[in-house]
């Protein structure tokens, strides 16, 4: 069974940085890709990035190209999304994904795997 643990999320000030966490189970993370999707309130959810399983390839939205950077750390089976440079439209709830290749975590279907979520709030 596919699992996937969010942690790190938090307040911060605009400009401040936060390091979200996607813990997921032996196979899933030898198996898949991982990424995150964020919403905000009132807002359609919005990809924000992901990482094949191989590391090999990644993708980033728009809106984060250049201050946020996906990474998989094999040691723990958790994927990490380093967050700089904040503003305060980055305010959301983070979900990690999981799907067979990055462009599938990029464009989910129904059959994706997602976590709970974790709240980041960026305040100006």
């Amino acid at each position: 069974q596919v699992q996937l643990v969010e942690s790190g999320g938090g307040s911060v000030q605009a400009g401040g940085s936060l390091r979200l966490s996607c813990a997921a189970d032996i196979r899933t993370f030898s198996n898949y890709a991982i990424g995150w999707f964020r919403q905000a309130p009132g807002k359609e959810r919005e990809f924000v990035a992901g990482i094949s399983w191989s590391g090999d390839t990644i993708y980033y939205g728009d809106s984060v190209k250049g201050r946020f950077t996906i990474s998989r750390d094999s040691a723990k089976n958790t994927v990490l999304l380093q967050m700089d440079s904040l503003r305060p439209e980055d305010t959301a709830v983070y979900y990690c994904l999981a799907d067979f290749t990055v462009e599938l975590v990029a464009y989910p279907t129904e059959h994706a795997y997602w976590g709970q979520g974790t709240q980041v709030t960026v305040s100006s």
